[in-house]
């Protein structure tokens, strides 16, 4: 069973920088995709960033240019470094693993953890 545990959250004034990190308990070759995405109360869970075996990187219109997806391979960790924090980008974020599959993809979630920038 693969497990993603979240860290690097917090408090954080406008303007400001955090570094999320994501360790996967297995090896992250195994993954076809791994992204960030976040959430808000009553509202759906959005992607943030995400990136894809053969080196093709995706990010929300909203975090272009502030935001950098990174994984090191040899921790089985993925990383999420946010610049330039707005009010706006307060939300639970929660790592994603995704392994494609002919009809559904298998998707794998860690716990959250809380990103809040507030003065």
């Amino acid at each position: 069973q693969v497990q993603l545990v979240e860290s690097g959250g917090g408090l954080v004034q406008p303007g400001g920088s955090l570094r999320l990190s994501c360790v996967a308990s297995g090896s992250v070759f195994s993954f076809n995709t791994m992204g960030w995405y976040r959430q808000n109360p009553g509202k759906e869970r959005e992607l943030v960033a995400s990136d894809s075996w053969g080196g093709r990187l995706n990010y929300a219109d909203s975090v272009k240019g502030r935001f950098t997806i990174s994984r090191d391979n040899a921790k089985n960790t993925m990383y999420l470094q946010m610049n330039n924090l707005k009010p706006e980008d307060t939300a639970v974020y929660y790592c994603n693993a995704r392994i494609l599959k002919p009809v559904n993809p298998l998707d794998y979630w860690g716990q959250g953890t809380q990103v809040t920038v507030s003065s």
